[in-house]
């Protein structure tokens, strides 16, 4: 068997190829199963559905907890629902402190609180199999069955926006995780400080819930393989292409600077805490995410087209490739 892949998600090619296209037995109360694009189940419970989601977070050490339960309610969320509460599976190295289990949980009981949310149970497990903790997360949440959203939802005519700004969990990441070799790159400590804030804003529930009832077409949280990693996720689960403007896209000063520090590409830098909208242009997008403090910029529209594209500032028209790697995937294996 050849396991000579990189790190990061399994290729759309060998997810069609090795998962989806092996999975055979259908149920009639399930709406949503697995494809690409899709981060969710969506199970037929009467008058409304229950959204399911599982994420593992790899890439981060700092506040792994409270990234953990934000990454994997968030998915639930762009699918429209209402998180309920969380199961977790914690895989832990041999010699892990009590410490470290004591914070890690305390972590995910404050993100639980914020978001109004229970920890429903799990499992927990020292083993040899990993070096270093391994946090799985499972989200449960709730939706009028008429009021759900999928990434294939994405009409042509939609307008496209992000929240906030892209990179956000990135930022934080390598702000937290990789602080000395940024300040010996000349990155200010105010800088870091700030961008180790963006922990605060991974969340991206309040917007999403408000997006699904203005009217929302489609939504995705902004993970792996940043903005052009949804960007096109969204484009292979919806069928249509879209055209983006690269200088319209939101890019906070924090993001910019680490970014620049390390040759990194912020529009391909993990991004949860900045969700991807695709609406109407009737839909009041912009006002509707307001309400809740959070700001949406119009960044493109969805088009008849058989690929999502870029346009740079020059002009110059970027197709988006099928498969987008991570900048933080990249810089970590060359660390």
């Amino acid at each position: 068997m050849d396991w000579t892949v990189k790190a990061g998600k399994l290729s759309p090619e060998k997810l069609r190829s090795l998962i989806f296209n092996r999975l055979h037995r259908r149920r009639s109360d399930i709406l949503l199963r697995p494809g690409l694009g899709e981060d969710s189940a969506v199970i037929d419970f009467g008058d409304e559905v229950c959204v399911v989601s599982t994420d593992p977070i790899t890439g981060a050490s700092c506040r792994l907890g409270w990234l953990a339960v934000h990454v994997a309610c968030n998915d639930v969320a762009a699918n429209g629902a209402e998180p309920v509460g969380i199961q977790a599976a914690l895989l832990l190295p041999e010699g892990v402190q009590d410490e470290f289990i004591g914070q890690l949980i305390d972590d995910m009981d404050a993100a639980c609180a914020q978001l109004g949310i229970e920890i429903l149970g799990g499992h927990t497990e020292v083993t040899t199999q990993v070096e270093t903790p391994l946090v799985v997360i499972t989200a449960l949440g709730r939706a009028p069955r008429d009021r759900y959203v999928t990434s294939a939802g994405a009409q042509p005519g939609d307008i496209i926006y992000v929240t906030k700004g892209v990179g956000l969990e990135g930022t934080a990441v390598l702000a937290s995780d990789h602080r000395e070799t940024l300040l010996s790159l000349g990155v200010e400590e105010a800088v870091l400080q700030r961008a180790a804030g963006f922990f605060d804003r991974i969340s991206v529930v309040p917007e999403a819930l408000a997006a699904a009832e203005a009217g929302a077409s489609a939504m995705h949280d902004i993970t792996e393989g940043g903005f052009c990693g949804a960007l096109w996720e969204v484009s292979a689960a919806s069928g249509w292409g879209c055209e983006v403007m690269v200088e319209a896209v939101p890019v906070l000063p924090e993001t910019k600077a680490i970014c620049a520090a390390l040759q990194l590409d912020p529009l391909a830098l993990i991004s949860s805490g900045s969700l991807l909208i695709t609406a109407p242009p009737q839909v009041s997008i912009v006002e509707a995410v307001a309400r809740v403090g959070a700001k949406a910029y119009p960044v493109g529209r969805v088009a008849a087209a058989a690929e999502p594209v870029l346009i740079l500032p020059s002009g110059e028209r970027r197709r988006l490739t099928m498969s987008v790697e991570d900048e933080l995937w990249r810089f970590l294996a060359g660390k």
